[in-house]
């Protein structure tokens, strides 16, 4: 094993990510907490997580940019509905202005994170491609290393891959500059990512797309375009502009969630006929009308109806059928029917990965995540000087980024007056009744991880809540001093 390097000096915070969460702690604690001292370690080699790795045709955002971008920093963009590179750009920009890249190291990825009550002291040792390690040592540690793993998406097992003779890719590993002009293409899946590249192969070159998908998904059409935010964005200062159509979308999306779930049958209804609409003699119940109820799996936001319209033009279609096996130019299915392929795409899902799976530990113990609580939507059940962000499945991720960034730096002052070096929050000694993190969602990624997240409580402070605007007003208004979170003074190291 390489020799570790010198530890050096201890950092006020330890942020694991350079994606939208860590950045967003970030400016956090460059604007609230100027003069504590950080450093953002991440694995790639540039910013941006999520929307650097994913490479495949159409990568956009299944959210309004007024709502995933961060409440500091205006999307700028004309189109609410960003591609990837738009999204890139936006977060290179606000790592410039708030001066972040001299705080970032790159190629650094974190393997363990060893928490020591009696320095009250995290100690995170990173590898790099080199195999070598370094150690760093922090007074709080901030998870934004994202929610899935980076280097084993889900297979799905399909018998016979290796007798295709063409060309098999996972949308988190698309080959650069690969060419599918003139291609037939099979894209398996039903979530945002086919219903992305599905369109953006049709109409990028590809012969045909056929979405094969064992079960139809919700999906509603709305313009790239917000025109009231554009309209805004010229009579407006640029800050009130956008304040003003995030709190828009904000509330909308909010009253649109709960009305479709106390009333799923009226909402069916509507979703439905919006997409018969748009679909004409093409829409059909087996692919397109789903056997659960909307919002049970997040909806798949289609912009500018561009998925609908490669299907009108004959240029993409759906298949709604159960894999039997591939063979060598495609896919068997088990109604018998053969659906010919040069290129085969396995939209079939992500592996939920908590913590960036670090080997985290607590004085020597390995820390389950499964088998710890939520507390105020960012912290964990005994252990110090945590958090990390799991953002909205019912709304944009960065919303959550953004009210713990605010929480976190409050929590740090609090400790600051405290004069405390630790704050950790404390299960109640008569324990907690667990309730399914996920219980309103029936996504096959979420089923299958959940036991790697922490658990939930029916209330607050101790569960992951799915309800930003409520999240918010406690998360702000609520005493960091409320009687769960346990501080420990200096003195009482010393002491000790």
């Amino acid at each position: 094993m390489n020799a570790h390097s010198p530890i050096g000096d201890v950092l006020d915070m330890i942020i694991v990510g350079a994606g939208i969460s860590g950045i967003g702690m970030a400016v956090h604690m460059t604007r609230d907490c100027p003069d504590k001292r950080f450093v953002m370690l991440d694995r790639r080699d540039q910013v941006g997580g999520t929307w650097d790795l994913f490479r495949y045709p159409g990568i956009r955002s299944d959210s309004d940019m007024h709502t995933l971008g961060f409440s500091f920093a205006p999307w700028k963009h004309e189109k609410s509905i960003a591609d990837g590179p738009a999204i890139l750009e936006y977060l290179n920009d606000i790592t410039d202005q708030y001066g972040l890249r001299d705080k970032m190291r790159f190629g650094q990825k974190v393997i363990s994170a060893d928490w020591d009550s009696k320095t009250a002291l995290w100690t995170v040792t990173t590898q790099a491609a080199d195999g070598s390690h370094q150690r760093l040592q922090g007074r709080f540690l901030f998870l934004g290393s994202g929610y899935y793993d980076y280097d084993d998406p889900y297979d799905a097992g399909f018998k016979g891959r290796d007798k295709f003779k063409g060309t098999i890719i996972h949308p988190q590993f698309w080959p650069k500059d690969f060419d599918y002009t003139g291609k037939n293409v099979v894209v398996i899946g039903s979530g945002a990512t086919a219903v992305t590249i599905v369109p953006a192969m049709a109409h990028g070159g590809a012969a045909h797309v056929t979405q094969l998908q064992r079960t139809p998904t919700y999906m509603v059409s709305r313009p790239a375009r917000d025109k009231i935010a554009n309209t805004l964005r010229k009579i407006l200062p640029e800050r009130l502009a956008y304040a003003l159509t995030r709190l828009k979308n904000i509330t909308l999306q909010d009253l649109m969630f709960k009305r479709v779930r106390n009333n799923p049958e009226r909402a069916k209804e509507f979703l439905l006929g919006e997409t018969a609409k748009l679909l004409g003699p093409k829409f059909n119940e087996t692919d397109f009308v789903p056997p659960y109820n909307p919002w049970e799996q997040r909806l798949c936001l289609v912009p500018d109806a561009d998925f609908f319209t490669a299907i009108n033009e004959g240029k993409a279609s759906v298949v709604t059928d159960h894999i039997d096996s591939f063979d060598a130019t495609g896919i068997k299915l088990k109604s018998g029917r053969h659906l010919d392929a040069d290129v085969i795409v396995t939209a079939t899902g992500l592996s939920l990965a908590f913590a960036g799976k670090i080997a985290v530990t607590v004085d020597g113990k390995p820390v389950d995540f499964g088998k710890t609580f939520y507390y105020r939507n960012c912290m964990f059940s005994d252990i110090p000087n945590m958090a990390g962000v799991f953002g909205y499945i019912n709304a944009s991720w960065t919303l959550r980024v953004d009210i713990v960034g605010e929480y976190i730096t409050r929590l740090l002052k609090q400790m600051d007056a405290y004069g405390a070096v630790a704050a950790t929050p404390v299960l109640p000694e008569e324990g907690l009744t667990p309730d399914d993190v996920f219980s309103d969602f029936s996504s096959g990624y979420l089923e299958r991880g959940k036991d790697k997240m922490p658990k939930n409580a029916p209330s607050l402070p101790w569960r992951l809540n799915q309800d930003y605007r409520r999240d918010k007003q406690d998360m702000r208004q609520a005493p960091i001093d409320d009687g769960v979170l346990a501080f420990t003074r200096a003195r009482e190291l010393v002491e000790g």
